[in-house]
């Protein structure tokens, strides 16, 4: 009867493991921390030239810069899987509140693999391109560029690497985060893509514009190019790990 139950219970530790076998070291990462995890879903856009991207200001973190992208946001219909998750949006979500439905907050440490497996399956969530053309939209109104956004909404983007950024510490916080990135290329296949590309590569390397610069491959790896500070996730443009810790936000 002993061995019975040994077997069974071996038998079921071996198919938990099994099931989350590709997120073993979100869990284990989160395990000396409390009970959440900070997570996020993010979708990166890279528009290079040689070894130089295309980078814009970054209005949370002054003085800094960062790719075009943002947080993807997560349909109503996510609601129910993402209750059974325990997923808890990182602030409450106000009518009008440009946060309101961002696939950013706290999932209890226990759930990190199916919080993992539900943003992998890729339902009831914006798609990496939805997103970016959302935010390009947003992002060229910022940097002061809104004539730039005709024809986002036809866009084309390619997948070049998917990066599960963590779990890291949070300096003077007693959780950890892990950052999901999706990191896409703007596909030139059309006279918009083209001329979008050009244009933002010309703004770039204009000295006299405030909000877009062009970084070198070395710039990225340093974190800065001049006066410019450059935000760590922006290495994931150029490879799948990041060299220095996040810069802190405007609060």
């Amino acid at each position: 009867m002993a061995a019975g139950i040994l077997a069974t219970l071996i038998t079921g530790v071996s198919a938990v493991f099994w099931r989350n076998r590709r997120d073993l070291r979100l869990l284990w990462g989160a395990v000396p921390y409390r009970r959440t995890t900070r997570v996020s879903v993010s979708a990166l856009l890279r528009i290079r030239d040689d070894d130089f991207c295309v980078l814009f200001h970054t209005p949370y973190t002054s003085g800094s810069y960062g790719p075009p992208g943002g947080v993807c946001k997560y349909r109503s219909t996510a609601e129910p899987d993402l209750e059974r998750i325990g997923f808890r949006p990182q602030r409450v979500a106000r009518e009008g509140d440009p946060m309101r439905a961002d696939l950013r907050g706290f999932v209890p440490r226990q759930k990190l693999p199916a919080f993992a497996r539900w943003v992998r399956k890729g339902a009831d969530r914006e798609s990496g391109p939805e997103c970016l053309r959302r935010e390009l939209v947003e992002e060229l109104a910022e940097i002061g560029h809104p004539e730039l956004v005709y024809g986002i909404e036809k866009l084309d983007f390619m997948l070049i690497r998917t990066v599960v950024d963590g779990p890291h510490r949070v300096p003077g916080r007693d959780y950890r985060q892990i950052r999901f990135h999706h990191v896409y290329n703007l596909v030139t296949n059309d006279s918009r893509a083209v001329e979008l590309r050009e244009r933002l590569l010309e703004l770039g390397r204009d000295g006299s514009e405030e909000y877009v610069i062009c970084a070198s491959g070395d710039d990225i790896i340093q974190g800065r190019q001049g006066d410019h500070l450059i935000g760590s996730h922006t290495a994931f443009l150029i490879g799948a790990r990041k060299v220095w810790g996040e810069l802190p936000s405007i609060r």
